[in-house]
């Protein structure tokens, strides 16, 4: 059975039990602090399990782009190795909101394995909570009895808290489990031992393929369990171990799903799958980590240097390296790989054709930019090699330095230091990667206690804050959080004008005021579709009624830089072409950032235009027409865009200023009328990644201040280069004579080194066939070192030159070998300069034939001149 043809029997099976059948959700996680990707089909459903909106339908199921990389939830490590864990993978599901619960959950699911899919049940076996006395829980009789209505008894097993209790996490949803595992062994090892007991063992033809979760508790702060109002269901069977079984295979990697793009990369490695070991796990990695990295850079998350993004880029440079190391690839391939993925994927997934030639921009570059780092590691071990000939074991602190630093793969070090008969001190790395892993554990800790609840409602916030900028408001919750060693409190009510943190937009701060005391409100988030006002404070007084009052001054200024944006993409569309599409964005008080799709730099003269139709639209004054809950295919009708990576609802709200001109989807506030904008200024353009640019640009007065500032700063100019007239004309002139005097002074300085060389050559003291010029000399910087000591390197071989400094303060060490002893005498002028830095208190390097180096301690340049003459042996 074809894996396109398995998705579609979940899918239409859980339709004809009336479940409603939903797209995937976006893999990047947004309004979700708790989560950087969506690593479980649940995901977009935890706002309706926390209470905080009612589910559209009770009944639901689909198949979910998931990624599991990073905290509880890491199979990075496993991925290429064993048979079934991924990075990217799909999970099928099926979920209950209050509906159903384990009776038809437990028939659903074994009705469509060995009925719909037919896969023996001999091969079957379930795994069943076996209660927990610390939780104070019993046995789950309640599945254990359903079960034994569709499976022999031995069959049905029971499991520990770890593998048959689902959390959500610390605190929130849970309940028991049961797991339905499948036996894929030969006959004759089934013979052998019993399936039974290799559940849970990590074998990998003994695998769970299916969870069936029974939601009915709420995990306190505390660790105590609370009974949910209602029960849920909520199921997630891995897509591709179902495709492995079905198909009669032993890895989910020679199943359809993986095949065509393994056997890719063996054409373009010219390499053959299924010869050797190390070959086939890097082919298996590279397969696994291009789908990881294309759906979520067609999601809207690019490769960056922290969270989300800096993930990606680990994934995508682990792709590499594999192919590097094992594959013998030298040049970027990952990214020729991508047309066999779309081809297999689009009509399940259509983001990943619509953003192909982003998608592969993207990977293009990151892999260039990874090979050269790769060169440059090389290279750097090679150096630390030379200036370490003594040693057997490299450091643990370098090593983890090429890691961390330069992205160097640990695993490349330990093959370079191979091939020169070395260890590598891997406890020390694990030691200084676990120090920064308990950093970065540490700074993104967050405690958070119970909700308190103050006035009790089963109704979201209402947000007034698109009509009103003030309102009555009642609290229904708080509670207290600690982040960073800092509490502040996080506050619900039930109807807001403040605006949350989305869609790019900054959340509103302001004051909850009664007769009795006012609280600063210092931020505005929205977590899990909850509205939360954050304060470093709580009322002493929580149940009576606030006033709630956002900072007016701060929202216009938001509004009109969001409006500005709109108005902005619009206009860079206009004059860059239908391939811009938002990226993402920035919008507060002070600036706008807008991040879009385009592949070059745009020039002064498009981004004037861009300026000039923006401003033209400010003037024109066009009023904003906002439409409330329009059907998703109707706004687009209209024009508006559906950004890749954002989900919406069935209906949304438009932003139209002009309907000829901009419509968008958007949640934001906006301006009445484009008038209030004032004035609109670019004040940068760039790259922020292949095919990705950025425009910052502010609004209003700030706009306002820029141009003042400017005009101010070119006042300053003229008075500068005493000019009434052409400003660009004279500060040429001053170019042009500043050009003729450093050129004046270099050659100065350059007669001057030579004849202090001359000076010093005449002082050289002869040691054998060896001469040593070595002087400490008075007020010259490094720069005028180097010339001394390259105009010395003219006066031939078999010459060393030790110089030393103090300018202004600071003391500075130059050594030169003549080349030729450097051969024959293997001198290291980098070697002697780094152990010598140490006595004044400083660092440096440079090439075996010239170094230098710096420091803090003037006091120790005569020391440090004769230390280096000692380990000479003069």
């Amino acid at each position: 059975m074809k894996s396109s043809e398995i998705r579609k029997h979940f899918l239409e099976y859980f339709r004809d039990k009336q479940h409603t059948i939903v797209p995937s959700a976006p893999i990047v996680v947004k309004d979700d602090p708790t989560l950087m990707f969506t690593n479980a089909g649940m995901n977009q459903f935890k706002d309706i399990f926390l209470g905080n909106e009612p589910a559209k339908s009770n009944r639901v199921a689909d198949s979910q782009k998931c990624l599991r990389v990073s905290g509880k939830h890491n199979d990075l490590e496993e991925v290429g190795y064993d048979t079934y864990h991924h990075t990217m993978f799909e999970m099928l599901g099926n979920w209950s909101f209050g509906d159903y619960f384990k009776k038809e959950a437990i028939e659903f699911a074994w009705e469509f394995l060995t009925e719909v899919v037919k896969i023996d049940k001999s091969r079957l076996y379930i795994t069943v909570f076996g209660g927990d006395d610390q939780d104070g829980l019993k046995m789950d009789d309640e599945a254990f009895n359903f079960w034994k209505t569709h499976a022999e008894e031995s069959r049905i097993l029971l499991g520990s808290k770890k593998d048959n209790f689902w959390e959500m996490g610390d605190t929130g949803p849970c309940g028991p489990c049961s797991e339905i595992h499948v036996d894929i062994r030969d006959d004759h090892e089934r013979l052998a031992k019993d399936g039974s007991l290799l559940i849970n063992q990590d074998h990998p033809e003994v695998i769970e393929i299916w969870n069936l979760v029974f939601i009915e508790f709420n995990r306190l702060a505390d660790g105590s369990l609370k009974k949910l109002p209602a029960q849920h269901v909520d199921t997630g069977m891995g897509f591709e171990r179902l495709a492995m079984v079905l198909q009669g295979k032993k890895s989910n990697y020679d199943t359809d799903i993986f095949q065509p793009v393994i056997q890719e990369i063996a054409k373009v490695t010219n390499t053959v799958y299924g010869k050797e070991n190390k070959k086939d796990i890097a082919m298996r990695v590279i397969a696994d980590h291009l789908r990881a990295v294309s759906f979520t850079i067609a999601d809207g998350q690019l490769p960056s240097n922290t969270g989300a993004g800096y993930v990606i880029r680990r994934i995508l440079r682990r792709a590499v390296r594999y192919g590097f190391t094992f594959l013998g690839t030298e040049e970027p391939f990952v990214y020729k790989l991508l047309p066999v993925l779309v081809a297999q994927m689009s009509d399940t997934f259509p983001e990943i054709k619509q953003q192909q030639e982003l998608v592969s921009k993207v990977i293009f570059e990151e892999e260039q930019a990874f090979l050269r780092t790769l060169s440059q590691g090389i290279r750097r071990f090679e150096t630390y090699v030379s200036n370490h000939s003594d040693i057997k074991i490299v450091d643990g602190a370098f090593a983890f330095e090429l890691f961390d630093t330069y992205g160097f793969p640990v695993d490349l070090t330990k093959i370079l230091a191979r091939e020169k008969e070395l260890d590598v001190d891997m406890q020390g790395f694990q030691k200084q990667l676990e120090e920064q892993k308990s950093r970065s554990r540490n700074a993104a800790a967050v405690a958070a206690g119970d909700w308190v609840i103050v006035n009790e409602s089963n109704q979201p916030t209402t947000f007034l804050g698109y009509t009103h900028l003030e309102t009555e408001a009642r609290i229904i919750k708080y509670r207290e959080v600690e982040s960073k060693k800092k509490k502040h409190f996080e506050i619900v009510l039930d109807q807001t004008p403040f605006y949350a943190e989305s869609g790019g937009q900054v959340g509103d701060i302001g004051v909850l005021s009664s007769d009795h005391e006012r609280i600063e409100i210092i931020n505005t988030i929205k977590e899990n579709n909850l509205i939360i006002h954050l304060s470093a404070q709580l009322p002493e007084k929580p149940e009576l009624v606030f006033k709630a009052q956002v900072n007016t001054e701060k929202r216009l200024r938001t509004a009109n830089n969001h409006s500005a944006t709109h108005l902005m993409h619009a206009a860079l569309r206009k004059v860059l072409g239908s391939h811009v599409e938002q990226k993402g964005s920035l919008v507060d008080p002070d600036r706008l950032r807008f991040d879009f799709s385009h592949f070059g730099k745009m020039t002064k003269e498009e981004i004037r235009i861009v300026e000039q139709i923006v401003n033209e639209q400010v003037r024109a004054n066009i009023p904003n027409e906002t439409l409330e809950s329009v059907p998703i295919d109707e706004a687009k009708q209209m024009g508006a865009m559906a950004l890749f990576g954002e989900k919406y609802g069935e209906k949304v709200r438009v932003i139209s200023f002009d309907r000829d001109y901009s419509v968008e989807l958007c949640g934001g506030t906006h301006v009445q009328s484009t008038g209030q904008i004032g004035l609109f200024k670019i004040v940068s353009e760039g790259a922020i990644a292949a095919g990705v640019r950025r425009v910052e640009a502010i609004t209003g007065l700030a706009a306002e201040q820029y141009v003042n500032d400017q005009q101010d700063q070119l006042e300053q100019i003229k008075e500068i280069v005493k000019s009434t007239g052409d400003i660009v004309k004279g500060v040429a002139q001053l170019d042009q004579q500043l050009t003729k005097y450093r050129k004046e002074i270099e050659d100065l300085l350059l007669a001057k080194a030579n004849s202090e060389a001359n000076q010093l050559f005449s002082k050289a003291r002869a040691y054998d066939d060896v001469k040593v010029v070595c002087e400490k000399l008075e007020n010259t910087d490094m720069e005028q070192l180097k010339h001394i000591a390259s105009a010395l390197r003219q006066k031939g071989e078999n010459l060393v030159v030790i110089l030393g400094s103090v300018s202004s303060e600071k003391p500075a060490l130059c050594v030169m070998i003549a080349e030729n002893l450097v051969k024959e005498k293997s001198w290291n002028a980098s070697t002697l300069v780094r152990e010598a830095a140490k006595l004044i208190q400083g660092g440096g390097g440079g090439q075996p034939t010239l170094a230098t180096a710096g420091g803090k301690n003037p006091d120790g340049i005569g020391a440090a001149l004769e230390h280096i003459q000692k380990q000479l042996g003069y």
